[in-house]
């Protein structure tokens, strides 16, 4: 840093910047602590909601949706592979593109997943009013949008998943 930069502390938007940051640590870890009995992690519901959701969905679209690069993928895809919560399928059109569905067991896990993350939402949130957790919603879509933008990722699929 030189003369002319104030420290990070200084700048009027930094207490906004760790409030983010510190509740989505926060977040990650309630949830973890969550969906231990169910021997998965956050990222793991991330991967089963997404395939609940969007069945079919190919390795490649579902990393873009998750925001993870495709060695995250290759590491966590053949471990849920192999507890039997998911297939691999080729495309009928292209077989170079693996298409990702759930199994029976996957998807049974992922509905108590879903369930036990619902559950913490509502006891964390419950005394917040809708308004207001749209509006957090919203001011949340924004930032995410514009880091996107910053680092030339903008995806127009992260605001059809909202829907």
């Amino acid at each position: 840093m030189n003369e002319k930069q104030a420290f990070p502390w200084d700048h009027p938007r930094f207490r906004s910047w760790i409030s983010v940051a510190r509740a989505c640590q926060l977040m990650q870890q309630a949830l973890g602590r969550a969906l231990a009995p169910l021997d998965i992690k956050p990222p793991h519901l991330d991967i089963l909601v997404n395939l609940y959701r969007f069945e079919g969905i190919s390795q490649q679209e579902l990393a873009r949706k998750l925001l993870v690069g495709r060695s995250n993928m290759s590491m966590l895809l053949p471990q849920m592979e192999k507890r039997g919560l998911l297939e691999r399928r080729p495309d009928h059109r292209d077989k170079r593109v693996l298409r990702l569905f759930l199994t029976a067991d996957g998807r049974a896990l992922s509905e108590k997943a879903m369930g036990i993350q619902t559950d913490l939402i509502e006891r964390t949130l419950s005394a917040t009013p809708i308004a207001e957790c749209q509006r957090l919603a919203e001011n949340m879509d924004l930032l995410i949008q514009r880091m996107l933008a910053a680092d030339g990722l903008i995806d127009a699929e992260l605001s059809e998943d909202r829907d």
